[in-house]
């Protein structure tokens, strides 16, 4: 009986640490980093700048209607700050025909800064915060579209 009962007790300590291996396993082929440029006296660049691992890919914040989720970012309102402009994607744009959606679709691999002009309320001291959304995709799957919040310093 003692040998069922340790069975028994190894069984269910595998179940109970199943879930904490498999999430040990969760994939983040994408870092971000985030830095303002100052430009002016009240004038800063925004950049948000995701390093991919290799064979990975992120879409662009362009994609045409029934593609790919495309990369987007949602600032906070701050009174203190005003963007102007649209978030401009520098970084080598590939584009190639995706048979799942039927479309052209525009991708960066290994590195995009994303660049977001804003005005500040000139000698202060203030953070943007916000968030990006992206999906990461390599040639075999796409992962679950993805947040991540960030805050910039302005100074």
């Amino acid at each position: 009986m003692p040998r069922k009962k340790s069975l028994f007790h190894l069984l269910i300590l595998i179940f109970l640490m199943a879930p904490s291996c498999i999430i040990g396993q969760v994939k983040k082929p994408v870092k971000w980093s985030y830095a303002a440029r100052k430009l002016s006296e009240c004038k800063y660049e925004l950049h948000m700048t995701a390093t991919l691992e290799k064979g990975w890919h992120i879409y662009s914040k362009i994609t045409p209607e029934g593609g790919a989720i495309p990369t987007s970012f949602t600032f906070i309102k701050n009174p203190l700050v005003t963007p102007y402009g649209m978030v401009k994607e520098f970084g080598e744009m590939e584009t190639h025909f995706e048979k799942l959606f039927g479309v052209e679709v525009k991708q960066f691999s290994n590195q995009v800064d994303f660049v977001q002009m804003v005005t500040v309320k000139c000698n202060v001291k203030t953070n943007i915060n916000g968030k990006v959304e992206f999906v990461p995709c390599n040639g075999k799957e796409c992962l679950m579209p993805q947040e991540n919040n960030f805050s910039i310093a302005i100074q």
